[in-house]
């Protein structure tokens, strides 16, 4: 077995080691909150933390900012990956080829890699637990080839991902996060000789929670802290997680089962961490948290911060309650009905994550009946069926949310408590001859 002392490769390859190891969002900006006044802030260029049932915004500090990802690019490479095994275009048991260019990055150690052989193969369960536990570069590159043939190509894949998301802010030009400096020659066509991966927070984030969302195996291995690569081989080497928060390691936190970090000069040392605490689950970005060598530990102490921060300040609000009464003085008169008013109720619920001691008063609601169904005094139609849409309850002060995706909905449906028959013809024709003269009336 390769003996490699893994407090000395995080020294040496911070360098550029990328990585070396209802509901709706209350938005709490890092200029705002009650708890910033409070001293609570995060040390990092930018900062986002998510519910993840949700996509709410729980923090926000200068999520928006587009900057380098290093590392973290790697979730893109995880998610195509999964999809090509989804589809049966792959399987773990796959044997991979290793390329010159995937081989020569391998031997680079001043990167996060393990060496790997031209004149061997490689199955890509190991490469993919070399690159979600080590953030094995040369095993990342060594993926990508084997997928689309060559790494521009699947960076283009990479592109039609994110962009198939919403995301149109970005710079991605290659598979592992690296500056192109460390690749070799071997560039993203009409990228330049420094060019690195950028992205915002937010949609760093939103790439952490597509790839939990839709592949949530990918936790089995970003929530192992350490295991032998190719075990038993001369090729074996003990690969620690750069995540340092899993399981004993530095800054050990029990919830806390991944995700991807990242490290170069460029970015600083970044994080998307993930935590779940009896059943609920955060989602964490920290870009530009020190430069991940002089304090090491100032992006997971970061984060452990905004994991406190989000399971302790907030609770659930439900402003809005599911097939809640409006009560009599919201009822709607009938217009040629068996009954002269019609009792309504919601279909939805609305619901918020707030600090705690927020003001509920501020999220007032008012009724607004549908214009199509609503005549202009007031009146609906008979005959009403029970659950026909009537109109919609509307908060005030919508624009305080915000949504990982989207805009925040800042209403619900209001609809008929009750079926109400339309009254017969003679009833009907005397509602008809009423309002005409009294029409007549009104124009003389």
């Amino acid at each position: 077995m390769i003996t490699i002392d893994w407090k000395k490769m995080v020294t040496t390859s911070f360098i550029a080691a990328a990585t070396v190891p209802v509901a709706l969002s209350y938005t709490v900006s890092a200029e705002e909150t009650d708890m910033n006044e409070n001293d609570f802030n995060v040390e990092a260029e930018s900062a986002v933390l998510i519910d993840f049932e949700t996509s709410q915004i729980l923090y926000n500090q200068q999520a928006e900012d587009q900057r380098g990802i290093a590392s973290m690019t790697k979730m893109l490479v995880e998610y195509i990956l999964f999809e090509e095994i989804e589809a049966g275009n792959l399987d773990w048991d796959t044997e991979v080829e290793i390329s010159d260019y995937a081989h020569a990055v391998s031997q680079n150690y001043a990167l996060s890699n393990v060496p790997l052989h031209l004149s061997g193969t490689y199955t890509v369960q190991e490469l993919y637990e070399s690159l979600a536990i080590y953030s094995a570069n040369g095993s990342t590159i060594a993926l990508a080839e084997e997928i689309e043939g060559s790494e521009a190509a699947f960076v283009d894949r990479m592109r039609e991902l994110v962009e198939s998301w919403g995301i149109t802010e970005y710079q991605l030009y290659n598979t592992t996060g690296l500056n192109n400096s460390f690749l070799e020659g071997n560039h993203y066509p009409g990228s330049e000789e420094d060019d690195e991966n950028v992205m915002a927070a937010r949609d760093i984030a939103l790439v952490g929670k597509r790839l939990i969302e839709d592949y949530p195996e990918v936790l089995e291995t970003s929530s192992i802290p350490t295991k032998v690569f190719r075990e038993g081989t001369s090729d074996a080497i003990n690969m620690l997680n750069w995540n340092w928060m899993l399981e004993g390691m530095l800054h050990e936190r029990a919830d806390v089962d991944g995700l991807k970090t990242g490290t170069t000069g460029f970015a600083g040392a970044t994080f998307t961490g993930t935590a779940e605490l009896e059943g609920r689950r955060l989602i964490s970005v920290v870009m530009g948290a020190g430069d991940g060598f002089t304090n090491r530990a100032q992006r997971f102490e970061e984060t452990s911060k905004l994991f406190d921060y989000g399971f302790g300040e907030f609770v659930l609000e439900t402003l809005i309650e599911t097939e809640m009464d409006l009560g009599e003085e919201h009822n709607l008169t009938v217009r040629n009905g068996l009954q002269e008013e019609v009792p309504l109720v919601t279909t939805d619920s609305l619901a918020f994550y707030l600090p705690e001691g927020t003001d509920l008063d501020r999220y007032a609601y008012t009724f607004v009946p549908d214009e199509e169904k609503v005549n202009q005094n007031g009146e609906v139609e008979a005959p009403i069926s029970v659950g026909e849409s009537l109109g919609q309850l509307v908060i005030e002060n919508a624009d305080d949310f915000e949504f990982l995706e989207g805009e925040a909905p800042e209403s619900v449906n209001v609809a008929a408590a009750e079926s109400i028959e339309r009254a017969n013809v003679f009833t009907v024709f005397s509602t008809w001859l009423r309002e005409f003269f009294g029409g007549l009336r009104d124009r003389l």
